[in-house]
């Protein structure tokens, strides 16, 4: 690594040039970088030099701190695919390894919203399916869906763990190839931020999605994503009418 010297740079600055070169092309993602003491003693600055240009880099996104644990470079968030496809499918495909912890799957009346969603009559239930989503292990995102028991009757009795889009295609030959989404920030609250093993009020991207199939709806699900870990990137084209400045229109993952 670079030596940090005397000179019109403030201190602060050079050392954090070394640490982002350090956590850009050297650290894996989630590695942890040397502590404040190490890091003030192999530069011969002050410890609060060495807060200073850590402090920016976790301002910039780059670190990121875990109490009582250290300093870690931030994990590479991933791109929200705008297109309808599995959790699966889409993990698989970016190279990583997908897993499912069941949550819970019960049946239960909806609420006003997702019955009209799921055109289910006054006081019909649906099944409500709870799910945590991981890549390679880490926790992304929390999944609470609502699924029409017209049709996907018996749903409660399949392994809700696997890709639930291939079970339903395999198991009720129901194909979904529509949906609508909406895509919102929010603060963590303390069931999924346990969940995602984040902190309270942690940010995270909300997606809920109403898939349907042949012009019949099957799903009404919302899920929470790491904001730390997930974005959202869409193109914009000023050709297509509704797509100027202040308008964005994206299809569905």
């Amino acid at each position: 690594m670079s030596e940090i010297v005397d000179g019109p740079k403030p201190k602060h600055a050079q050392l954090r040039e070394i640490l982002r070169r350090l956590a850009e092309d050297e650290l894996a993602p989630g590695s942890p970088i040397p502590s404040e003491r190490d890091l003030a003693e192999r530069y011969g600055v002050s410890r609060i030099t060495v807060r200073a240009a850590v402090g920016q880099l976790v301002a910039e996104g780059l670190l990121t701190r875990a109490k009582g644990r250290g300093t870690f470079t931030a994990r590479r968030r991933l791109d929200a695919q705008l297109y309808l496809e599995s959790f699966t499918d889409d993990m698989v495909h970016r190279g990583l390894t997908p897993s499912t912890d069941l949550i819970g799957c019960t049946r239960a009346v909806p609420g006003t919203a997702t019955a009209a969603a799921l055109d289910l009559g006054p006081q019909e239930p649906a099944f409500r399916l709870t799910r945590l989503r991981r890549a390679d292990g880490v926790p992304l995102a929390v999944e609470r869906g609502w699924y029409s028991p017209r049709m996907l009757p018996n749903l409660d009795r399949h392994d809700l763990a696997v890709s639930l889009y291939t079970l339903i295609a395999d198991s009720y030959g129901v194909q979904l190839d529509h949906a609508h989404q909406t895509v919102w920030a929010e603060a963590a609250d303390p069931d999924t931020a346990k969940l995602l093993e984040v902190r309270k009020s942690s940010p995270l991207l909300v997606f809920r999605r109403v898939a349907s199939s042949a012009g019949r709806a099957v799903e009404d699900m919302t899920s929470w994503y790491r904001g730390d870990l997930y974005q959202v990137t869409m193109q914009l084209d000023r050709t297509v009418p509704g797509s100027g400045p202040f308008s964005a229109k994206g299809g569905t993952r």
